[in-house]
């Protein structure tokens, strides 16, 4: 059987003089799968990520709380270790977690109303929950 294209399939493979010839590798490439939704798989985590909303303290326990800090705040010099469990806002949603750090404290600072720690680390003072010395334990 003759066909209309017989005198093509002899022909010699064209060279660009111009243009390289395209790496195996790279020619392989473009026939990878098209990831239409690319992403979506990242949004679907982030939505299924947990977050809890803040605790509420009642007065006692904020009474409690300003009684250590005041008297953490007297022994400031020794650089004291505490361990502070605080809550951390989440930054992409509603809601936060419960994080528990421990660290040498450098620092109640009353005008910014935080605590600072010697690894440079702050906690604001409305979101710490509890607060203990370490070294007494």
């Amino acid at each position: 059987m003759k066909g209309s294209y017989d005198d093509l399939l002899n022909l010699p493979h064209h060279v660009s003089r111009n243009h390289p010839q395209m790496p195996m590798e790279e020619r392989a490439a473009q026939f990878s799968p098209f990831a239409a939704l690319s992403g979506y798989g990242d949004v679907i985590r982030e939505t299924a990520r947990l977050t809890m909303p803040r605790p509420e303290q009642d007065e006692s326990g904020r009474e409690e709380l300003d009684r250590r800090l005041k008297a953490l705040a007297k022994k400031i010099g020794l650089r004291p270790e505490v361990r502070v469990i605080y809550y951390l806002p989440d930054r992409r949603k509603e809601g936060g977690a419960c994080v528990t750090m421990t660290g040498r404290l450098k620092r109640v600072d009353e005008a910014f109303q935080e605590l600072l720690f010697t690894d440079g680390t702050r906690i604001p003072a409305k979101d710490i929950l509890e607060i203990c010395e370490t070294d007494s334990e």
